[in-house]
């Protein structure tokens, strides 16, 4: 790895750790980046995993006492979560280098969608609250098969995956954002955990790579909580939004034009 293939992975890692701090998708800046200097596409997305792995244990630490009202329905969802996690990441590193590489503009197109309608998903989670009864709500059979499969994503590719968690949970008939909050950064730690741990024991993962950019990606987390806030909402995300299209159609191109 030259100087120049560090600068490239660190600073996309803190750009993603800073975005990932104040309105996610971080993902399209880090993944890509690895992409750019060489690194194969499969353990580029586990080692990606890796790098931005410990921004969710902490984000779901700081929800740890909101998630003591689910005792009844959150090992259910631990459980999803963690066979989810898991298939996705088995998934992940039984697929060839070449098959990845021609779902990469696929995925990213998801992702993309994904973080565009968000702003449609919170509103409607607004509503939700506005005719919010007391006391959390439990997940259905539905639910849980919806929660499957997003964990089977996250495993897989991760990115925009936090908004579709709050589309499932949702659906679940949890009704507090709260509530939604704690249980999503909780079930997201679960996947990424599932899928590092399968990634590293598969020895999928860069080391070089991935060591550069956990360092970078929780500066760039930290300058992120303090200084970004200063900077509207909208903007961040209809900045990230633009650079998940202009991915999503190099990619499109690259793999299917050429």
């Amino acid at each position: 790895m030259s100087p120049a293939d560090m600068l490239v992975i660190g600073t996309a890692a803190a750009m993603a750790g800073a975005m990932n701090s104040v309105a996610g998708g971080g993902t399209f800046f880090s993944f890509p980046a690895l992409l750019a200097i060489g690194v194969p596409p499969v353990i580029a997305n586990a080692s990606n995993a890796v790098a931005l792995w410990p921004a969710s244990l902490s984000s779901a630490w700081a929800y740890r006492h909101e998630l003591a009202r689910f005792s009844k329905g959150l090992p259910a969802l631990s459980a999803v979560a963690l066979i989810g996690g898991i298939a996705g990441g088995l998934l992940l590193l039984s697929t060839k280098d070449a098959t990845f590489s021609k779902l990469i503009p696929w995925l990213l197109l998801i992702a993309t969608a994904m973080f565009a309608g968000s702003g449609r998903i919170s509103a409607l989670l607004n509503r939700l609250r506005q005719r919010a009864e007391e006391g959390p709500s439990h997940a259905s059979a539905g639910g849980l098969l919806f929660q499957l499969a997003v964990s089977v994503y996250g495993g897989f590719f991760g990115a925009g995956m936090g908004i579709v968690m709050i589309a499932a949970l949702a659906i679940q008939g949890h009704r507090d954002i709260h509530d939604i909050n704690a249980l999503k950064n909780w079930l997201s730690a679960i996947i990424y955990s599932v899928a590092v741990v399968t990634f590293v024991i598969a020895g999928a993962v860069s080391w070089p790579h991935t060591l550069v950019m956990i360092a970078t990606a929780a500066i760039g987390g930290y300058w992120g909580a303090v200084g970004a806030r200063k900077v509207p909402a909208v903007w961040l995300r209809r900045f990230i939004i633009a650079v998940g299209s202009v991915l999503t159609t190099y990619y499109f191109c690259k793999t299917y034009l050429n």
